[in-house]
């Protein structure tokens, strides 16, 4: 990857592009190469100025070799998809246009060609049913590289479909541009954005309608097993359908009210506003869409330590443009976004007089674990196996991905064993906030970050595997009697500190490189054997593998043994 500082000339057959702009750019990007293939262009991460404007700031792919090639498609601030642009030649043109607002811009994009109709396009497909299941392209084997998949999924009329995916593993990034997978609330990529996921989930979704389409998008670094999913239809509820919706992922509130529906209550578009009237819709020609950050817009945020559960409200308030009184009965509807562990999809509507009141969603917060590099956190391990040294410091971070600027992660317990259930041989690192083993450094709360490094270690004795438990909290950064800011504490004081939230997730594994002194005797015999792929038991050396759950989050430590 590159940091082009404005525009360049492209000829390789595929590149990723980390692109930084400030204000009052005009940069052009052309990708031109003699392979009569045509080009896919992805952009999986862009940040423009905020509240910028298709007219002032975007992206504009032209199908050719210049910008008076025909517009291919655009992308804005408010551009609610994963934008794939395919060439109908050898060539393609990208303008990125910035206005005058002081704001580095970020854009991460890759493109490369391929064969239409070629076998390496065979994936993805059409799925009808009332149910079914689909997998990524050699799954459980690791997927191929430069594959874009597509399977557009129709359930019966009058039902909606929900999408569970059992397994699922793909390369982890911060904001998923690499290796991705994209949900669409409809027939087409064109339909609404329900999420894009990435690294080691079991993610969910649901449709407003019978159809949804899902996408995988892989480049040629790290490949992992894939996924494995399936759906089944849901009958839409009730004989009245009011044509609203909303959903809460784990960084926004999104409501979607039909023109129709508005219409029957006698209002319309220009006369909606949310508890900040600042924060405006997005029109369409059959919709309103308030799409906005969690704590924004003036949402209020509840927590309810009994359920471990937080909630994120807004309200839409229907005022007629030009009175000063109403005799409408329903002149606002409540959103409500109820974040727990045990949060499902559903909508629930409260309702009166056939009139929406209140609309309720559950959602839960997505909080990733990964090794890094050093203790700058700034570089994730996202190759696997990750081999380190015998008492080598490792460094950890749990990662909430909110918007929520007023939440803290903090990391309660970590506890090694050699058996996965956790028998009778356990190990603490960590304990109820207390660091136990003289290795583990835990590191300050630092915006929605835990962290922690320890030196590598193996169990004495043959055991085939080791396993590290940990137990990770969410609470609210506000509140100074929280788990999170008593740290340290002792058993019988810790039931009664509260925290608003808990998850679970799992990466790795790592393994432990060659035993170094037997490497000082035999240093040219192993360099020469460590560019093949040995059989490791053959040799009196120890490989540690580490899987990480969280709550329920392993890192699990594999170690291989050569037994005398």
């Amino acid at each position: 990857t590159g940091v082009p500082r404005c525009g360049a000339s492209l000829h390789e057959p595929n590149k990723a592009l980390r692109i930084e702009l400030n204000a009052n750019a005009n940069c052009i990007w052309q990708i031109q190469k003699n392979t009569n293939q045509t080009i896919r262009l992805i952009f999986s991460h862009f940040k423009f100025a905020p509240s910028s404007s298709c007219e002032t700031e975007s992206i504009k792919v032209f199908d050719g070799p210049s910008t008076n090639s025909p517009l291919l498609g655009q992308v804005c601030d408010d551009t609610d998809a994963v934008p794939v642009l395919e060439s109908s030649s050898d060539s393609l043109t990208f303008l990125i246009t910035t206005n005058s607002v002081a704001f580095t811009r970020n854009f991460f994009v890759y493109y490369y060609f391929f064969s239409p109709g070629s076998k390496t396009e065979n994936c993805g497909g059409e799925l009808t049913g009332p149910n079914g299941t689909f997998s990524s392209p050699n799954y459980p084997a690791p997927y191929p590289g430069f594959r874009y998949c597509v399977w557009h999924i129709q359930a019966p009329k009058n039902s909606k479909i929900n999408l569970q995916f059992q397994d699922f593993f793909l390369e982890l990034d911060r904001n998923c541009q690499l290796d991705f997978t994209a949900v669409y609330d409809g027939p087409t990529t064109d339909s609404r954005l329900l999420g894009k996921v990435c690294g080691r989930a079991q993610p969910t979704f649901e449709s407003s309608s019978n159809m949804m389409t899902v996408v995988l998008s892989t480049d040629d670094a790290t490949s992992y097993r894939g996924f494995s999913a399936q759906y089944s239809s849901v009958p839409l509820p009730g004989p009245v359908d009011f044509n609203a919706t909303l959903t809460c992922p784990s960084y926004s509130m999104r409501i979607v009210l039909s023109k129709s529906y508005l219409a029957s209550l006698g209002f319309s578009e220009a006369q909606l506003q949310l508890n900040d009237p600042s924060c405006r819709p997005t029109v369409t020609d059959s919709e309103v869409i308030f799409s906005f950050p969690l704590a924004s817009c003036g949402t209020i945020k509840k927590e309810k330590d009994e359920s471990h559960s937080i909630t994120y409200t807004n309200t839409i308030t229907l005022a007629p443009a030009g009175n000063i009184i109403t005799r409408q009965k329903n002149t606002e509807i409540i959103a409500e976004c109820r974040i727990s562990n045990n949060a499902t999809l559903e909508v629930i509507y409260v309702t009166k007089n056939n009139a929406i009141q209140k609309i309720i969603a559950g959602g839960r917060y997505n909080i990733s674990m990964a090794f890094y590099e050093s203790d700058f956190f700034s570089k994730p391990i996202q190759y696997f196996p990750y081999y380190v040294d015998l008492n080598q410091t490792l460094y950890v971070a749990a990662t909430l991905h909110s918007t929520d600027p007023n939440l803290r992660v903090f990391i309660d317990t970590c506890t090694a064993s050699p058996q996965e259930d956790f028998g009778s041989l356990t190990y603490d690192l960590i304990r109820n906030g207390c660091n136990k083993d003289d290795t583990v450094v835990t590191y300050p709360a630092f915006e929605n970050h835990g962290r922690f490094k320890f030196r590598a270690f193996r169990f004495l004795r043959s055991f085939p595997s080791v396993y590290l438990q940990c137990n990770v909290v969410i609470c609210d950064s506000n509140n100074t009697d929280s788990r999170c800011a008593r740290g340290c504490i002792t058993r019988q004081k810790r039931d009664i500190a509260p925290y608003t939230w808990k998850t679970n997730t799992v990466v790795g594994p790592i393994r432990l490189k060659r035993d170094l002194r037997a490497a000082e005797h035999s240093e040219s015999f192993i360099e020469a054997e460590a560019e093949k792929t040995p059989n490791l038991q053959q040799y009196n050396f120890y490989t540690l593998a580490f899987v990480v759950l969280i709550s329920n989050i392993l890192i699990v430590v594999a170690v291989i043994l050569k037994h005398h």
